[in-house]
């Protein structure tokens, strides 16, 4: 199902990059108690999660998006929410985001949903009574929504919710290359070339000798390094194997997606049509909102930032329905 968002941007924050850049780099990171916890995969690698301090009710588990962190300011205020809510919050770091570099060669790419995997399923031995959520933003919401549709599951999870995911990958890397967004790729790949450097000599351990002062599009960086390095073709073979739009008719959790047709980072031909989704899903699309933006409000000194309150509201208003039919049967 689509729907209209009721979001209203702020009226001096209308401009998409405005959305985009604002909320993204100049707000303030929460005050917020984390403990961190290593969690070891059956490769041999690692990744790591960090928890809020509340030790008990409902889990939402975070995905963050590309070459984020715990210091990603979106990242950070869903988990001081979520607390605040006396549930429990944790991110999953992605292979290589935590802060320290990992064993092996590989690292996280849009498809790879193993880690991810991995976790809920440590999550539900250890606390097999537990409820539990996953938010996913950006490369993170395709990752959660191609695990949703990949494995069907409709058990683990209570609800799940997804933030500017680029449905479509090969269209949002074409569209990246392309006037102010080039700003966001040029950002964004240097980041991912310092973390590729951090394990270079793993890569050429691997076999790999990747040209890194080639790597100068998302494109490159995939046929260079993601690709190969995970077992595709190439660019194209990744992005038609990972993009979540082949995997939304099969998502049988209710999961709610949340998408601006302004977002910056692609254009609006990947979003999913009616027929691409299954009765689980809701894609709520807004007129405004940037990628991973939706800020609100009247005023500059006092914004509203919609998009946490909107996933708060879900997230209550799911697991109240969860509980209200555990308790009918």
């Amino acid at each position: 199902m689509i729907t209209t968002s009721r979001f209203v941007p702020a009226w001096w924050l209308r401009n998409r990059h405005l959305q985009t850049i604002v909320p993204n780099t100049f707000r303030r990171l929460p005050r917020l108690e984390l403990r961190r916890e290593r969690i070891e995969l059956p490769d041999g690698d690692f990744v790591d999660a960090d928890w809020t301090a509340n030790t008990h009710g409902p889990i939402v588990v975070l995905l963050h998006g590309l070459e984020g962190s715990r210091d990603s300011r979106y990242a950070a205020w869903l988990l001081r929410r979520v607390h605040d809510l006396g549930w429990r919050g944790v991110l999953l770091h992605f292979r290589g985001c935590s802060g320290e570099p990992n064993r092996l060669a590989r690292g996280y790419h849009s498809g790879h949903t193993e880690d991810f995997d991995h976790f809920l399923k440590l999550l539900r031995q250890r606390e097999p009574d537990s409820d539990i959520a996953a938010v996913g933003y950006s490369l993170g919401g395709n990752v959660l929504l191609k695990w949703l549709g990949e494995t069907g599951d409709a058990g683990s999870l209570f609800t799940a919710v997804a933030v500017s995911v680029p449905f479509r990958l090969e269209e949002c890397s074409s569209a990246i290359e392309r006037g102010f967004a080039r700003i966001y790729q040029s950002h964004l790949l240097r980041r991912m070339r310092a973390s590729t450097l951090r394990r270079l000599h793993l890569i050429q351990q691997a076999g790999f000798s990747p040209r890194l002062d080639r790597v100068n599009t998302f494109r490159r960086f995939d046929d260079a390094i993601t690709a190969p390095l995970h077992g595709f073709r190439n660019a194209e073979d990744y992005y038609a194997k990972c993009s979540s739009i082949g995997f939304l008719r099969h998502i049988r959790t209710p999961t709610l997606v949340l998408h601006a047709l302004d977002d910056p980072f692609m254009t609006p031909r990947v979003i999913p049509s009616e027929e691409d989704l299954s009765p689980a899903v809701t894609l709520e699309l807004s007129s405004h909102g940037g990628h991973v933006g939706f800020v609100s409000g009247r005023w500059p000194w006092k914004p509203r930032y919609w998009l946490e309150e909107r996933i708060i509201a879900h997230l209550r208003d799911a697991h109240a329905g969860t509980t209200a039919r555990r308790e009918v049967a």
